[in-house]
């Protein structure tokens, strides 16, 4: 099975770059929470992961655990994530939080680490482990680079709800419906639903989920596989529809209780054997680290890019951030400023952009324009084989003020591909098959048109990407007829 197709590493791409700091205030909340609450379970279970250098933390997003473990552990260690563009964004947290330290960013693949053979002492992963579809492959490679009793800490990941009708997906709360948001509060939501709240945006963006794992599940791989382990388990306890049903079956705390309701898992995993010397120096951190093309050593040159000693590879250190993606991924997952491509963070967009735009705005990952009813765009191939093209954008709470479903119309060189129904709120990804040519124009028409005084434009929905991508991408919408 593979771990993660390589379509599901450009959705990640893409959305970690918005979800980032997309909207940076709400962010920026979400991580100092996050920090707090992990924090607080690193220092209850320190005697058993100490030393935590060197450290690499997996699927970090902005980065703001790692930063956390440099400044208030003290540690010395790697972020790593598969978009490069979020960990550049997370240096705002430095000035944001007054802190000094910073970890080694690094963009690369958790199922492919970048490092050598036993050369960290502790490997962090939040929430992503189960954006894998086999999660052992995961498991191990960070085996493969933990040193001999290094700790696998993996925190905050769904367990399999058992007692539920998995009648429909539902998105996050605040693009639920009145009612569904109702039953959410009530927790009633869960006996209804089919997977965890809000997987179903994530899955429509193109990020594959494996909400399979039980406890019993996790327990079989880490056992398989570690040494030893402590655990803790977090149960849902949402409104009185689930405080009820844990206190009449007496669930609470106990791993029943979570397979039943669902809830998370975190787990300190330790590797086999021990008495390794972990000191680490910052000044020499590419000692750590291993070619992704060839497995070779990496060495710093004098401009302080990573240059592969045995094969072509090399990696030059980009606003604060590596990218150690294998060459030919790194090709098509960063195309930068390139024909087949209109990506509105970058600079020099406009020049394949057509009638119809205004001006851009926002911040970060969450770079985009406002359309009226219709705007264009002009796209050229780039590589052979089959094409489909892909368009991010946001349906904003303003288009649903009359209670209409939004739609969106797209054609290409004149021929229409389909009409995308948009019945919420919020991010939308599309994609379609594209006829065989050399050059696409690409009109889009938007309904309906609404206006939000004092702006005087008449606006429909923001768009911040449109690519030819050259993969089947699996579980998009399909477009309805009409």
């Amino acid at each position: 099975m593979e771990a993660q197709s390589f379509s599901v590493k450009r959705a990640e791409v893409e959305f970690h770059n918005f979800a980032s700091f997309g909207e940076p205030e709400r962010a920026i909340a979400v991580y100092e929470e996050e920090n707090r609450r992990r924090g607080a379970l690193i220092r209850k279970h320190q005697p058993f992961l100490e030393p935590l250098s060197p450290f690499l933390e997996i699927g970090s997003a902005a980065g703001h655990t790692s930063y956390m473990l440099e400044n208030e552990f003290g540690a010395g260690g790697f972020a790593l994530d598969i978009s490069a563009d979020a960990l550049r964004h997370g240096a705002l947290l430095l000035d944001r939080w007054k802190w000094s330290r910073a970890p080694v960013r690094i963009a690369g693949d958790a199922a492919h680490l970048p490092f050598g053979d036993g050369t960290l002492r502790l490997v962090l992963a939040y929430q992503m482990l189960s954006q894998f579809m086999d999660i052992e492959k995961v498991f191990l490679e960070v085996k493969r680079v933990l040193m001999p009793g290094g700790v696998f800490l993996f925190g905050e990941e769904p367990l399999k709800r058992l007692l539920t009708l998995g009648v429909y997906r539902c998105p996050y709360p605040e693009a639920m419906r009145p009612w569904e948001r109702k039953l959410f509060d009530w927790g009633l939501l869960g006996y209804v639903v089919r997977d965890v709240i809000g997987a179903r945006q994530e899955e429509a963006f193109g990020i594959r989920q494996n909400h399979t794992m039980t406890f019993r599940r996790w327990r079989r791989l880490i056992d398989k596989h570690f040494a030893a382990y402590e655990h803790e388990l977090f149960l849902m306890e949402r409104g009185w529809g689930e405080r009820v049903l844990r206190r009449l079956v007496g669930l609470s705390g106990r791993w029943q209780g979570a397979s039943l309701l669902g809830g998370t898992l975190t787990a300190m995993c330790k590797k086999e054997g021990g008495g390794v010397d972990a000191r680490y120096d910052p000044d020499a951190f590419e000692n750590r680290l291993a070619c992704p093309d060839c497995g070779g050593p990496l060495g710093r040159d004098g401009e302080g890019a990573l240059r592969c000693g045995r094969c072509p590879f090399s990696a030059p250190y980009e606003d604060g951030v590596y990218n150690l993606l294998p060459s030919r991924e790194r090709r098509e997952l960063y195309p930068g400023d390139r024909e087949d491509t209109i990506d509105f963070s970058l600079a020099g967009h406009e020049k394949r952009l057509l009638d119809g735009w205004y001006a851009l705005e926002g911040v970060f990952g969450n770079k985009y324009r406002w359309m009226g009813e219709t705007a264009s765009a002009r796209l050229t191939r780039v590589n052979p084989g089959p094409l489909r093209l892909r368009i991010r954008g946001h349906a904003d709470e303003g288009a649903f003020d009359r209670g209409q479903t939004v739609r969106l119309e797209v054609r290409a060189n004149g021929s229409r591909l389909g009409v995308w129904p948009l019945a919420r709120p919020g991010l939308f990804v599309i994609e379609a098959e594209l006829p065989d040519c050399s050059e696409y124009k690409i009109d889009l028409q938007a309904l309906p048109a609404w206006r939000r005084p004092p702006d005087a434009r008449t606006l429909t929905v923001t768009i911040s990407m449109i690519r030819l991508v050259g993969d089947f991408q699996q579980g998009i919408t399909p477009p309805a007829e009409g």
